[in-house]
């Protein structure tokens, strides 16, 4: 597994792939909404990836080589072959041409066929602004006349993990086998999540998190039938060929 905070593309005879690459603003946002997606993605032989796009040194608490080395644990049990952070300011992410370009090189280099992002609409600036960000970067990877050192690149699927927003989901991926994988993915970040001083007024007593955390996704288990899933938005609409095919019972 690859993990560095390197934003030049590598030589071309080392380049990564990935079929699912999950791009977020902060270390430990892809655990919280779609950690279990990767873990189900991961599970079926498919190389899943993260791009972290900061490093985490505006957070109330930890430092940011502490969260690389979180980042780098939750990524073991998370599965996935490469992890990554760029240098992007955090607190402060603007969608920019040279932002687009360090996460088109990233796209590139990973070749990926789906990006998860963050939900459009969100109570954390960055989070809202890397749903834009990343659309951009995607369009953008996929221009021939644009000279990153390496092939054009624009992933076939975009979706959007929506767990924290109040919007009907798209569709939830059944994530049953791998809640406790999940959810200790999310505690390798004992530096966001241990109880302390730092933060107290913000953060959810760590006795809590089980319960918040499997209850939400209880909660959109639910919504699908299984036991619990992590939700996803997509702006397309949605294409069947076979109508006795078509999941989730009715009645």
């Amino acid at each position: 597994m690859t993990t560095s905070s390197r934003t030049d593309p590598p030589p071309a005879d080392k380049l990564a792939a990935a079929d699912v690459l999950a791009i977020a603003a902060h270390r430990d946002d892809v655990e919280q909404t779609c950690g279990g997606t990767l873990l189900r993605m991961a599970s079926r032989g498919l190389r899943t990836a993260i791009l972290d796009l900061t490093q985490g040194e505006a957070g109330s608490r930890g430092t940011a080589e502490e969260r690389g080395q979180e980042a780098a644990e939750a990524a073991q049990i998370l599965g996935v072959s490469w992890r990554q952070a760029l240098d992007l300011p955090d607190g402060a992410l603007e969608n920019t041409l040279e932002s687009r370009v360090k996460i088109a090189r990233v796209l590139r280099e990973l070749r990926p066929r789906v990006v998860i992002l963050p939900y459009w609409q969100a109570r954390h600036p960055d989070h809202a602004t890397v749903a834009t960000l990343g659309y951009e970067a995607c369009f953008l990877a996929g221009l021939k006349k644009v000279d990153t050192g390496l092939a054009p690149h624009r992933p076939f699927k975009i979706v959007y993990a929506s767990l924290y927003a109040d919007v009907r989901p798209s569709f939830i991926v059944d994530i049953t086998p791998f809640i406790e994988q999940r959810y200790q993915a999310l505690m390798a970040y004992r530096s966001q999540y241990a109880n302390q001083a730092a933060g107290s007024a913000l953060f959810v007593p760590e006795e809590e998190i089980r319960e918040r955390t499997f209850a939400e996704a209880r909660h959109y288990g639910l919504l699908a039938g299984v036991r619990y899933g992590e939700p996803f938005a997509q702006k397309e609409v949605g294409l069947v060929d076979d109508l006795t095919l078509v999941p989730v019972q009715s009645i």
